[in-house]
């Protein structure tokens, strides 16, 4: 079973039901909305679709709604593409119009005074950086570094300690509120600095409200890391803008240690920007970009994520089968061993919280089990998912089944390495429980007559520790 989940960006290239349906088949995990190319109203439209296709496949989808936050954009290029050419000048002036190959508006009212002579403006996702050379009047003079193709409405990198702008913007909570009341699962939020700026967002605590996602996309994220993993349901590294605030050669070694971090605190990590940005046109991906999808398999991250691949490219399901081919094949070589030694050097959290303390106690030593004796799976039974998603920390050998009576939280689950969501109605007695679970599993498929399986389950269905681990002989 592929442990590492995959996110997909939906768009215009996939947002028809039948390539969703397709796209759930090939793989895809959670269905990522990017607010900042759609409105309200289709984000709302295709959250509904997602929903329909994942019934008809039978088959949890998490839907993740990405915040723009204070995200600076250019005026739109023509559909078909603009070539910016390495060596020639721009002219950035301040506006929302549509941009040319030598005009290009920057919809941001403080450029002018944030932007100084010197700076390395990157577009896109940095595939065309300019340097700033010259003001003449309300415009600046640039000229273009490398050359690349813009299409759409593109963002700007203005280095973030210089931006007026702050996050979560008016606009993020306004369709904030609009996609709470449609109940998606989970909702990141760009350009977060600290914890304070997930707070301002004033959701309820999953599984009621939203898992929440801190994009690392600054210098400031990275050094208030431990604050804002306190404040997040999961952490996504954004590499892209992360990229152009620092250098080439110390983004890998970042990525390695915001994903040990977060998964030592128990969260979800995604990493996502240009993972395979080839197959935007083509069939198949560069080795590179294979290489750097099964690397960060290697990295204990627990989900890739695929933007433009899927959202505009032209064959967006084979994008997810080829994401899935490459993740589940990482996965089969992912050392479990290793990864345990790894995460004693990191010192676990020590949680201030009694029940999620004993938690934490009971889902390390079934991981310590499953690498002493064959077991199968560990079953999870949990309301909020936070049995599950401590467990998915240890990155155990055995499939983890995260069982839960919350639709809320079968749908975050999603998002966690190496779990199965699955839903049942139980909320009797622990041994009700667990035969239930039990049973469901064996309908599924999901273990068998035989399979020494590790169950986790609270005494009291209304406790909030998972107090109980059990070693079951499935008859």
């Amino acid at each position: 079973m592929r442990r590492t989940k995959i996110i997909c960006t939906i768009g215009p290239a996939s947002d028809s039901p039948e390539t969703l349906r397709d796209m759930i088949h090939a793989g895809m995990d959670v269905a990522r909305l990017a607010m900042a190319h759609a409105t309200i109203d289709e984000a709302i439209e295709r959250t509904r679709r997602v929903r329909a296709a994942a019934a008809e496949v039978g088959k949890p989808v998490g839907v993740l709604v990405d915040l723009p936050g204070p995200k600076i954009r250019v005026g739109a290029f023509a559909d078909s593409g603009v070539e910016l050419v390495a060596g020639t000048e721009l002219t950035l002036r301040v506006g929302s119009q549509p941009s040319s190959a030598t005009d290009v508006f920057i919809d941001y009212e403080g450029l002018l005074s944030d932007v100084h002579l010197g700076d390395e403006l990157a577009f896109g996702d940095g595939g065309v950086v300019a340097t700033v050379a010259d003001r003449v009047g309300d415009t600046f003079k640039a000229v273009l570094n490398s050359t690349g193709v813009m299409r759409g409405r593109p963002g700007v990198h203005i280095p973030s300690d210089r931006l007026s702008l702050r996050t979560p913007t008016d606009d993020d909570l306004r369709m904030l509120d609009a996609c709470l009341e449609e109940g998606v699962d989970l909702v990141a939020l760009s350009f977060v600095r600290s914890g304070s700026d997930l707070r301002r967002l004033g959701t309820q605590p999953h599984p009621d409200g939203p898992l929440l996602v801190a994009k690392i996309e600054n210098r400031a994220a990275v050094e208030n890391l431990d604050g804002i993993i306190e404040e997040s349901g999961a952490i996504m590294v954004a590499r892209g803008d992360l990229g152009a605030e620092c250098s080439l050669a110390e983004l890998p070694h970042l990525q390695k240690e915001i994903i040990r971090r977060c998964i030592a605190g128990g969260l979800p990590v995604i990493t996502a920007t240009q993972m395979l940005e080839t197959m935007i046109s083509a069939p198949t991906p560069s080795r590179a970009e294979a290489s750097d999808v099964a690397n960060a398999v290697f990295d204990g991250t627990s989900a890739v994520m695929l933007s433009a691949e899927t959202a505009i490219g032209v064959h967006p399901t084979l994008v997810v089968e080829t994401m899935a081919e490459i993740a589940e094949r990482a996965d089969e070589r992912f050392d479990h061993a290793a990864w345990a030694d790894r995460l004693e050097q990191l010192h676990l959290n020590n949680r201030t919280d009694h029940a999620e303390a004993i938690t934490d106690a009971m889902t390390s030593a079934a991981a310590r089990a499953c690498e002493a004796l064959d077991i199968a799976a560990i079953l999870a039974i949990s309301g909020s998912g936070f049995t599950v998603r401590s467990m998915a920390r240890f990155r155990p050998s055995a499939n983890i089944l995260g069982f839960t009576t919350n639709p809320a939280t079968l749908r975050q689950l999603t998002s966690s390495w190496g779990t199965v969501p699955v839903e049942f109605s139980s909320d009797g007695s622990y041994e009700e429980r667990v035969t239930q679970a039990t049973a469901r599993a064996k309908e599924q498929g999901l273990i068998a007559p035989g399979d020494l399986i590790g169950v986790l389950a609270g005494i009291e269905t209304r406790a909030a520790a998972t107090d109980v681990f059990r070693l079951v002989r499935v008859r």
